[in-house]
């Protein structure tokens, strides 16, 4: 054992704090050796259940003069990494130790990156992707063979990603380098945490592992702001704004807020609007999310720290963080569709334990405020989502094969036995294997004759990369977050604000005036992959759009929102919204159906715009989207007919010009889980939406190139070189790994075959109640107005729906 609780326990002391049991368990168990995952609500003071063993073991050092890191802490998030180090080295000073904290990210600079080379940290703040870019060093066994210990931090967040098999992957690798490697991670609760562990620690390990678990009971406040008077029409995004003034109240009264948007465009709209409605902010009002420069960020971070700002609107960017930061209140705007990333940002508030989380729930429209609702019944049911592992990445194993391949190279016989040691690869055969060895090498069977992709050269049985521009360009393509191609937004003077995508840019003209950043900017010029811009005192602008930013309902919170319809079709319910919109589900009772849980709701009805079929499963967007087209092909079997889709999380819209036969189509079971697959497969355009998804996969495998710093690619030609790769590998190559994973990730991730099938399981056992209504519901009217909002030109949207509301009273 190399340490004492007893030294943690005196410095926790000097802070004028008691550490938990669970701190000390923690402690305990990393002094033995063990490996594991500490799982603590958030603000219960996690992160130093962790940080201080490690600085108290950092007293045994062996060779402390040797260069290299001692411990390693990964971060999702670069905000994050930056309270890391400051905690750390606030811990260090106050243990007296000789060890210096720093953070290497994608915002270090190039001055701090060089004095990292010379002197390393001992104790390294870094982010998987940067791990990875250490691992394409020349001499990464060098800097890593002194290695002791690794913290995932927040792994609940990087688990359900392909960051996650970036974590993986190099956590095998280190393993191998430092063969006494102690490997923890820090998570919240999530519903498949022994899994969570599994796929952390991997198969092949000799260590003692273990979940540490705090017996905390985080008390969290739902303060649901309502408006004035109940829509009984609600439409999606229309009430928040309306809302405003009553968030400048709870604002005023706390020391500070932070305001949660699902989405980056909505935190430029809030922050503009927050101003607007109440100027006496300005200064003391911030915003802050990923495309802001890091100097922005950074600047951001301090002044919330330091107590300076009264408020910051944010996106997921400020959703984790380390414990003891003064935010007294949360405000979200709009439902974050699950239970876990609403616990998450509920934390950010009383993050101190013992401390009362406060969060205040703005909804963007009446019907919303049964998610509130929902929300806190999964909370007081403990109910939470489980993360799902991706399993059988290939673009991401390719990737690292030339990273590998970029340093020292390796030997296949030695490498796939690490690789097998993970969660994600455990399956991988010999025959794979060998086609991943053949695709660096060779380029695999389709590409054999183009010499680009013959990247890596086999010298006495160790596959390396000896072609320098091959491996610069590799480096910079390092990573799995992948999106639109991004331009940098400058002042004409030069001063840096951010990033922007390619194709909100390209709809712009020279002299148009959008919003960024919280300020409003004229577009003077584009210069390769920057825009130039000057400040306008015009008050209206464009606002950028980012690609991904509907996130789809989670299946735990879907169970939740079943239970309060439920609820409210027996009018029982107890919650404070349900009771508040019962004017809604009033009119949706008398105008249709309320349904029970045992019920399955689908309307039939005639409008100006044809006729419209409308399902209620309450499962999520993603899930409607394949119960959509799945119910249209059933139904243009009986009856030769096409339909335009529409859905949002509720439900999903059939409409066609002609009448639609459903009542057949229920007695002939359309909604049957048998033949799932293959009626799936010929319901969508699959090749197509394959074909966007490998655009990732290629990005990711190395087969596009982004282009040089300054000089990125076009958008639309990054589209065509990769469409161009997925015909040849279609065509010729269909055995192709990358090829299948793409089909894989369609019916996997964006249709959710898994949950469209328990969901059609559950719909067997459900009643039907089909009802004709004289003119749209509450249910379907949001519905009709996402159809609406896309199809519209030059109509405003908010008068073509304000037309609507008074048609459908």
């Amino acid at each position: 054992m190399k340490g004492d609780c007893a030294a943690g326990t005196e410095w926790f002391a000097k802070k004028g704090w008691t550490p938990f049991q669970f701190q000390m368990d923690a402690w305990q168990a990393f002094f033995d050796g063990e490996s594991g995952l500490v799982n603590a609500p958030t603000g219960s003071g996690k992160t130093y259940s962790l940080l201080v063993p490690i600085l108290i073991e950092s007293q045994f050092d062996q060779s402390p003069h040797s260069k290299g890191p001692r411990s390693i802490w990964i971060t999702p998030i670069r905000a994050l990494g930056k309270e890391i180090e400051w905690s750390a080295n606030d811990a260090i000073a106050g243990m007296k130790i000789p060890w210096k904290a720093s953070v290497r990210s994608g915002d270090t600079s190039t001055r701090e990156r060089a004095k990292q080379q010379e002197a390393p940290p001992q104790f390294l703040i870094t982010t998987p992707e940067s791990l990875h870019l250490f691992l394409s060093r020349k001499d990464y066994h060098q800097y890593f063979k002194n290695l002791s210990s690794i913290v995932i931090d927040e792994w609940h967040e990087l688990i359900g990603s392909k960051r996650g098999v970036l974590v993986e992957l190099a956590l095998s690798r280190l393993k191998t380098i430092a063969p006494n490697l102690k490997v923890w991670g820090i998570s919240a609760t999530i519903g498949n945490m022994e899994q969570s562990l599994d796929v952390l620690m991997g198969f092949s390990t000799n260590r003692k592992i273990r979940i540490v678990k705090a017996d905390i009971e985080k008390k969290i406040e739902v303060i649901s702001v309502f408006p004035d008077a109940v829509e009984t029409m609600p439409w999606a995004g229309h009430l928040g704004i309306h809302l405003l003034e009553k968030i400048i109240p709870i604002i005023e009264r706390s020391s500070s807020t932070l305001i949660f948007t699902n989405t980056r465009s909505f935190a430029e709209i809030w922050y503009q609007k927050i101003l607007d409605v109440a100027p006496q902010l300005s200064g003391v009002l911030a915003m802050h999310h990923g495309s802001i420069s890091a100097k922005i960020r950074t600047w951001v971070e301090d002044q919330l720290h330091d107590g300076k700002l009264k408020a910051v609107v944010c996106t997921s960017s400020l959703d984790l963080g380390v414990d003891f930061r003064p935010v007294e209140t949360i405000i979200q705007i709009g439902s974050p569709k699950g239970v876990a990333r609403f616990l998450q940002r509920a934390g950010r508030s009383g993050h101190q334990p013992g401390a009362v989380s406060r969060i205040y729930f703005l909804p963007t429209n009446s019907l919303e405020l049964t998610e509130a609702a929902a929300l806190r019944e999964a909370m007081n049911r403990k109910i939470i989502e489980e993360r799902i592992p991706y399993i059988r990445s290939f673009d991401v194993l390719i990737q690292y094969l030339l990273t590998l391949a970029v340093s020292d190279g390796f030997k296949p016989t030695v490498l796939l036995e690490e690789i097998r040691s993970t969660f994600c690869f455990s399956s991988i055969t010999q025959e794979e294997w060998n086609w991943c060895l053949n695709f660096i090498s060779n380029g695999g069977a389709s590409l054999t004759a183009y010499d680009e992709f013959k990247k890596a050269v086999v010298i006495d049985g160790v596959y390396r990369i000896e072609n320098k521009q091959i491996a610069y360009k590799h480096r910079l393509s390092i990573g799995t977050i992948v999106g639109d191609t991004l331009m940098h937004i400058k002042y004409t003077s030069g001063k840096y604000l951010g990033t922007i995508e390619e194709y909100f840019i390209s709809r712009l003209h020279i002299g148009d005036v959008f919003w960024f950043a919280g300020k409003s900017l004229e577009l003077v010029r584009i210069k390769e992959m920057e825009a130039h811009v000057k400040p306008s005192k015009r008050k209206s602008g464009k606002v950028p759009s980012w690609q991904g930013g509907r996130m789809p309902l989670s299946s735990q919170l879907s169970e939740m929102i079943r239970l309060k319809i439920d609820q409210a079709s027996t009018d029982s319910q107890r919650d404070e919204e349900m009771k508040f919109i019962r004017p809604l589900m009033q009119l949706q009772k008398t105008r249709s159906h309320l349904p029970t849980k045992n019920q399955l709701l689908i309307e039939y009805f005639q409008t100006s715009d044809g006729y419209h079929v409308l399902v209620y499963p309450f499962e999520g967007r993603n899930v409607h989207e394949g119960l959509g087209a799945l119910v249209a092909y059933r139904i243009a079997k009986i009856k030769p007919i096409t339909f335009s889709i529409a859905m949002n999380d509720y439900g999903f819209e059939l409409l066609s010009d002609q009448p639609i036969p459903i009542e057949e189509a229920i007695e002939t079971n359309v909604l049957s889980s048998e033949n799932l697959t293959t009626d799936i497969l010929a319901s969508i355009n699959s090749t197509e939406m394959a074909r966007r998804k490998f655009r990732d996969i290629a990005a990711i495998a190395g087969l596009v190139f982004k282009g040089l710093p300054g000089r990125k690619i076009k958008d639309k030609h990054l589209q065509a070189n990769s469409q161009l790769f997925f015909n040849v590998f279609h065509e010729y190559d269909s055995d192709n790994l990358l090829l299948l994973q793409a089909y894989e990730e369609v019916m996997e991730f964006q249709l959710e075959e898994a949950r469209l099938r328990v969901a059609l399981e559950r719909i067997e056992g459900q009643k039907i109640v089909l009802t004709n209504p004289e003119k749209p519901t509450p249910f379907s009217f949001p519905i009709l107005v996402d159809r609406t909002r896309e199809k519209l030109t030059s109509e405003r949207i908010e008068d073509r729906i304000k037309k609507m509301m008074i048609e459908y009273q």
